[in-house]
């Protein structure tokens, strides 16, 4: 072998193994905490800068996300004393490679910490259904939490009149949009709350701001691939942020854990607080 071989087949080892580094261990474990503004279509002046905390995706028992992680995470957004939260399901999830099994109840229990006076909501994902059934809506509802499954409840201590609506899981139950909806006075602010973001282009015009996960922003975000690995029928449409489609605004999260594989690649796990502003 050359010297000139030798030394590419040493720098070609030496950025495998910096790669395998970054996407298997430091990527999934820098959970960041990003903050964003945003202006929903219709949103009134009396719940101007008002504060949503948005946490989606943990799967709790990946080799990256145990119960210390996710208590860290609840101690970090209670710093930032959020109006609201929005828990967007898959909270604990055995089936990730290497991973390991967490209780329903010991994940609500430590989500069942986060503060906030406008109410703290969850709706579930497909692998809350897949690994834990009814056992994990029991666990959040215990600890307080406000579950939505195809439900629509008022926000009483809101200044002004203010809806959540969150849909039942796309994958595993059948969301019903229309009927969720339909308790919703015509004249009230509706955030809506649904794990899978393809039931955004259903969403009607009233809805100020639908709200998602599941994505996980592809896991491995690179052109073409993120097209492939995004779970949604709409490829990577949805893949991760705000988007604004015919005027209606959708945020879909990256979430904190990983599906299947213990991997992240330009698609860091976050928490979100977002701002909404009026117009």
């Amino acid at each position: 072998m050359s010297r000139a071989t030798a030394l590419g087949a040493a720098a070609a080892a030496v950025a495998a193994a910096a790669l395998a580094w970054w996407s298997l261990w430091h990527e999934p474990r820098s959970v960041r905490l990003r903050r964003l503004a945003i202006k929903p279509p219709r949103w009134p002046r009396a719940l101007d800068g008002m504060t949503v905390a948005v946490v989606s995706d943990l799967h709790t028992g990946a080799p990256h996300v145990d119960a210390r992680r996710v208590e860290r995470i609840v101690e970090r957004l209670d710093r930032e004393s959020p109006d609201m939260v929005a828990l967007l399901g898959d909270y604990a999830d055995p089936e990730v490679a290497l991973g390991h099994r967490v209780e329903p109840s010991e994940v609500a229990r430590l989500l069942g910490r986060l503060r906030a006076p406008l109410g703290r909501f969850a709706v579930l994902g497909n692998h809350d259904w897949h690994a834990h059934g009814s056992a994990m809506p029991r666990a959040l509802r215990a600890e307080g939490i406000t579950v939505l499954e195809n439900d629509a409840l008022p926000v009483e201590a809101a200044s002004a009149p203010l809806w959540v609506a969150g849909l039942a899981d796309a994958t595993t139950r059948t969301p019903r949009l229309d009927e969720t909806l339909a308790v919703v006075p015509a004249d009230a602010t509706v955030l809506l709350l649904s794990h899978h973001p393809d039931l955004f282009p259903h969403a009607p015009a009233r809805v100020s701001l639908t709200l998602a996960g599941h994505t996980h922003g592809a896991q491995v975000d690179l052109p073409v691939v993120r097209d492939k690995v995004t779970p949604s029928k709409h490829g990577a449409r949805y893949t991760s942020g705000h988007q604004v489609e015919d005027g209606r605004h959708l945020f879909v999260s990256p979430g904190v854990g990983t599906s299947r594989f213990a991997i992240r690649f330009r698609a860091r796990p976050e928490i979100t607080l977002l701002r909404l502003d009026a117009e």
